[in-house]
């Protein structure tokens, strides 16, 4: 095992002896440091769980005895768990299931311990970070410290101990919340606050002086100052617990996720508590041998590393030094897409935002909108009165875009109709500086065809946000025929202000997520048409655990929109997009869903699956994934993105593609499409797949 961890950052355990005041005695505290600052948080491979044990070891032979144990990590970090940059590598169950095994045989030395222990959480703690803390009798936490259980997201476990302490502490409804719910709602974290109202800490104090208030703490604890109160866990609600993660499993990855099922058969096997934990932990190192050599977990991996790498380092981005500085921003419009806009720029900017639109009620709808959602953040508290004044105080709305004159970046979000388009471009051009980047928010037009009429089309690039623009992560950053570096770093370096992701597309019908979603419902919709029955076609997919149905996924869109683009990209590719005729049944009837009620198809849509040439569920799933698959290939070839990876990574953030797929490229190459229909794999083998 130690050749495939043989680039592990090993996290050491370092051993002092203080005094404390009101001990009798002196309090043995392990630091966690890897010997890198927080952008390197600390991990557990074989290195650094041998370093724990060594420390565990010196501290039972240290003379005299300390009087207690306390578990600290180096600034700003506690631990974020098992060291997985060797997983990729991991060619043997054996070596999976000693990775297993050390770590909860390490651990469980701090929940045996005769000596009283503590974790002094200063920090993020995730993953086996967390269990680490969980196995310790008492446990602190920094109020800006986070904690959480990302293992599900990836298509892993919990599984040094986690799904068998955690419900014990904080009751087996919360536990199934923290350990599964928040992995599949985009791996959401645990506040320090939440934390400690839970039950995972049992105090929280502030950062600045952490250390000395945990150990003044510890010494009350163990004192008999302070008394540690935990509620008695109510155990008879396990089966209703157990019963709502297993619905949330089902409605968010479909059944699909092998780390998501065996999470939740833990939590139900947690139920004999420490009598059982025995046997609990050995079903987790079961679990976590059988994820660890699984393509699954490999695709998370793959998944995670483009998340918190490449989407930090977009490819075929400018030097940012060429960016220009955002004082100002105009936004064309005032609906509600250009007014989550004008939020997201004054929240994140904190610059002066100025509507225009065609009337005084639009422009005032507009700024009306911006100050009720502050005023929604301010009374959650998330905004101080002072906050919420100034940046009421900065956006503001005119009917003539002369107050563009001064503005450094004016994005449109208008009716997606290229003269239009054209005309507000032309509009603002007139009255902007030369140095003005001009944006566009369009979902499928040709943003080259847009600037064509512009004397300065160098300065026009396309911002795509995806709806809803608060919560959605991906931006695509779409460069046309002439837009020079300048205005691309300064669309780049504004993304990254704005907390997006960013991934540089070409100027190409409907850029990347739009393209395949279409063509995705394209194949869908045209089943529907020949015949295919709607309650057929909505659960056909759902072997592949993507997050919405396709009548979902319609309904979020919009039935509209996705005409809009459908109309586009057959106009651009009429012999692989079509425009279904359901689809434009719906529109002309103002529909926004197929369905009065899940499973209850609208009276006035019946007959849209009346044709003669159904399709299986089966046929239905393989005609999509390989017109994925096609549209893949040709996207490479027509250079839309720089590679593969920028694929995977707009489909995970824009359209949520589960991670435990590894993108949509892992998944068409491990199920065999991707060679069937392009004659290639996408990746290499053994990249979110297992080695080769």
């Amino acid at each position: 095992m130690s050749a495939v961890f043989a680039d592990e950052v090993v996290t050491a355990a370092k051993v002092r002896y203080l005094r404390v005041p009101g001990l009798t005695g002196e309090l043995a505290l392990i630091t966690l440091d890897n010997g890198h600052d927080h952008t390197r948080p600390s991990t557990f491979g074989p290195g650094g769980l041998a370093s724990l044990d060594a420390a565990l070891d010196e501290i039972d032979v240290h003379s005299p005895a300390p009087v207690a144990i306390a578990v600290t990590g180096k600034p700003f970090i506690f631990a974020v768990g098992a060291d997985l940059s060797g997983v990729p590598s991991i060619a043997s169950a054996a070596d999976a299931r000693e990775i297993a095994e050390t770590g909860h045989r390490v651990f469980r030395r701090l929940k045996e311990s005769t000596i009283p222990t503590f974790a002094f959480v200063n920090g993020a703690a995730l993953g086996g970070g967390l269990e680490l803390a969980l196995h310790c009798h008492h446990r602190t936490i920094a109020s800006t410290a986070v904690a959480a259980f990302p293992e599900v997201f990836l298509g892993l476990v919990p599984g040094w101990g986690g799904t068998q302490l955690l419900p014990h502490l904080i009751g087996i409804d919360a536990a199934v919340g923290v350990i599964v719910e928040n992995a599949l709602a985009q791996n959401k974290v645990t506040p320090a606050p939440k934390a400690a109202e839970l039950g995972i800490a049992d105090a929280v104090f502030e950062p600045a002086d952490f250390l000395e208030r945990s150990l003044e703490w510890a010494a009350g604890v163990l004192a008999g100052d302070v008394v540690v109160r935990r509620p008695e866990v109510d155990r008879s609600t396990w089966d209703d617990a157990i019963a709502r993660a297993r619905q949330l499993v089902a409605a968010r990855t479909r059944n699909a996720s092998p780390g998501a099922l065996r999470a939740v058969e833990l939590l139900d096997l947690a139920r004999a508590g420490d009598a059982g934990f025995t046997a609990g932990t050995a079903a987790e190192d079961d679990a976590l041998t059988d994820l660890l050599m699984s393509d699954e977990l490999r695709a998370g991996l793959y998944a995670f590393d483009l998340v918190n790498k490449r989407a930090k380092r977009p490819a075929g981005a400018p030097d940012r030094k060429l960016a220009r500085k955002v004082t100002k921003v105009g936004v064309v419009g005032a609906g509600l897409m250009a007014s989550q806009l004008a939020l997201l720029f004054l929240r994140r900017l904190e610059v002066p935002v100025v509507f225009t639109d065609v009337d005084q009620a639009r422009v005032d709808k507009g700024v009306g909108y911006v100050h009720g959602e502050l005023e929604k953040l301010a009374g959650r508290g998330r905004l101080s009165p002072d906050a919420l004044n100034r940046l009421k105080g900065l956006v503001t709305g005119s009917l003539d875009k002369a107050a563009f004159a001064d503005a450094d970046l004016v994005i449109e979000a208008v009716f997606e109709e290229l003269s239009v388009k054209q005309q507000v471009f032309a509009e603002v051009e007139a009255v902007v500086t030369p140095e003005c980047v001009l944006a566009t928010n369009t979902s499928a037009l040709s943003v080259t065809e847009m600037a064509s009429r512009l004397q300065h089309p160098e300065r026009v690039v396309g911002l795509h946000f995806f709806n809803p623009v608060a919560v959605l992560p991906l931006l695509e950053v779409v460069r046309a025929e002439g837009t020079d570096d300048a205005t691309l770093a300064t669309a780049f370096a504004v993304g990254k202000q704005l907390g997006k992701s960013c991934v540089l597309v070409a100027d190409a019908p409907a850029f990347v997520v739009n393209r395949l979603l279409t063509r995705f419902l394209g194949e869908v919709t045209a089943a529907v048409d020949a015949g295919t029955p709607v309650p057929v076609a909505e659960t056909a997919l759902e072997p592949l655990g993507l997050p919405m149905t396709p009548f979902e996924l319609l309904t979020l869109v919009g039935p509209p929109v996705a005409l809009h683009v459908a109309e586009r990209m057959h106009e651009a590719f009429p012999d692989r997009f079509g425009v279904g005729a359901g689809l434009r049944r719906m529109v002309e009837l103002g529909k926004s869903s197929v369905f009065v009620e899940p499973g209850v198809i609208d009276p006035e849509l019946a007959g849209i699956d009346a044709g003669d040439s159904p399709l299986t569920a089966e046929e239905l799933r393989t005609r999509a994934e390989r017109a994925l698959a096609e549209e893949i290939g040709l996207m490479l070839e027509e250079g839309v993105v720089q590679a593969v990876q920028d694929i995977d990574l707009a489909m995970l953030l824009g359209a949520g593609w589960p991670f435990w797929l590894g993108g949509i490229s892992a998944y068409l190459d491990r199920a065999g499409v991707s060679e069937a229909v392009t004659g290639a794999r996408f990746l290499p083998k053994g990249v979110a797949s297992l080695p080769a």
